[in-house]
């Protein structure tokens, strides 16, 4: 299987109209979006033909679900003031400018996705697979906690979002977890682009890479970061013309974040501008 994977769009749809044209290049079998659809940019409701036009399969992110509710705020998980702030400004404008037909749609999604690839069991889920709105950071998360988790969820492979820095580990037996990274803005590295995931198994993987299921045959799985590069002037344009924060505008222009930066562990936060 060869899968294309994605998450916090945070209505960037020219980052998605992007990513599925990288995706379509590649002749992927399935392309699944791991939640947070709006949020951040303009026009959410901009994304959603794009995901039914190409049958995209989603995961429930906890700002889907908070739309499709319409409750107060995202449930992000954020604790210091100036990240909810900057938050709930966010939220407001998304809730305002989707549908109610959306809105729906939203709401029902599924909150994880499971599916077999030559023998494997993937599971694909937002936060974690215990909690929708949970942060993994690459520097503050344990193999043992990894792998409790791969063993709970009865899965070889566990991919999630949320965070919006990509990043992946192999774990005991060879099983793995991937961060995919997010669409909707650039990964606090100083670059303009967005990530996306390539997930390859079997016959499409490279052959140096393999996870050894407890029982059963080894099998190869090779794990891609994709740069995903767009319009992102244009993004920043029409954010402006939507009078969203300019906090959020230069982001978008300069690769690096200026909000949400409190939730960050150490080391995330040092490889960042401030």
């Amino acid at each position: 299987m060869k899968l294309a994977l994605f998450g916090g769009l945070y209505s960037n749809y020219l980052a998605l109209e992007a990513a599925i044209a990288d995706a379509r290049s590649r002749e992927v079998d399935e392309i699944v979006c791991l939640g947070d659809l709006g949020a951040f940019g303009p026009h959410p409701d901009r994304v959603f033909p794009l995901l039914r036009n190409h049958n995209i399969r989603c995961v429930q992110g906890n700002y889907d679900n908070s739309i499709g509710n319409q409750l107060d705020d995202c449930q992000c998980g954020y604790t210091d003031p100036r990240d909810n702030h900057f938050a709930q400004m966010s939220y407001e404008y998304t809730l305002k400018n989707t549908s109610d037909d959306n809105k729906v749609w939203l709401r029902d999604l599924p909150v994880e996705i499971r599916m077999v690839a030559d023998g494997l069991k993937i599971l694909l889920c937002h936060g974690s697979p215990r909690k929708t709105n949970e942060f993994l950071w690459e520097s503050s998360t344990s193999n043992a906690f990894l792998d409790r988790l791969s063993a709970e969820y009865n899965a070889d492979v566990i991919a999630g979002t949320h965070s919006g820095i990509r990043w992946a580990r192999k774990l005991t037996d060879g099983r793995h977890f991937i961060n995919v990274g997010v669409l909707g803005r650039p990964g606090n590295d100083g670059q303009t682009h967005v990530w996306s995931t390539i997930v390859r198994t079997g016959a499409d993987a490279d052959k140096d890479a393999t996870v050894c299921r407890p029982s059963g045959p080894a099998v190869p799985v090779s794990i891609d970061f994709v740069p995903i590069r767009y319009n992102h002037h244009r993004l920043a344009k029409e954010m402006r013309a939507e009078s969203l924060p300019a906090e959020f505008i230069e982001t978008v222009l300069s690769g690096w974040w200026t909000t949400c930066l409190e939730i960050l562990p150490s080391r995330e936060r040092r490889a960042g501008r401030f």
